[in-house]
């Protein structure tokens, strides 16, 4: 069968990155891959096992410390039980929401927005 196995991103600053992702998203670390001969390292997050759901992976190029977002890419989505809550929990660990919860318009789907330290977005779905 056929799936996403992961979503790459380019970030400029490594720890503050991981830290984002485990401490206010509340991801876990699963591998790191490191490539100084190469000039890169990689790191693995997610809420589960790579073998079993979609993770993500941070690029970390040496020395690179800015990069243009460009107007293609749209965001992260991630499931969460109470859209409300987790906002407040994120707001309180220093992530900075930037659509506060709150439905859809024309649907009752509860969404929120974040930023993490790139400026990518994050969407909030509650399930």
């Amino acid at each position: 069968m056929n799936r996403i196995l992961h979503t790459m991103l380019r970030v400029s600053n490594i720890e503050e990155s991981i830290r984002f992702y485990t401490k206010i998203m509340c991801m876990d670390v699963l591998r790191t891959f490191d490539q100084p001969d190469q000039g890169f390292s990689l790191t693995f997050l997610g809420y589960g096992k790579e073998s079993e759901t979609c993770v993500l992976e941070l690029t970390y190029n040496y020395g690179v410390h800015k990069y243009e977002l460009g107007n293609s890419f749209g965001h992260i989505a991630i499931g969460v039980d109470d859209c409300y809550d987790a906002c407040s929990q994120i707001k309180a660990s220093g992530g900075n929401i930037i659509r506060e919860a709150g439905p859809l318009a024309g649907s009752d789907e509860i969404i929120a927005f974040l930023e993490d330290p790139d400026g990518y977005k994050i969407e909030l779905i509650q399930k």
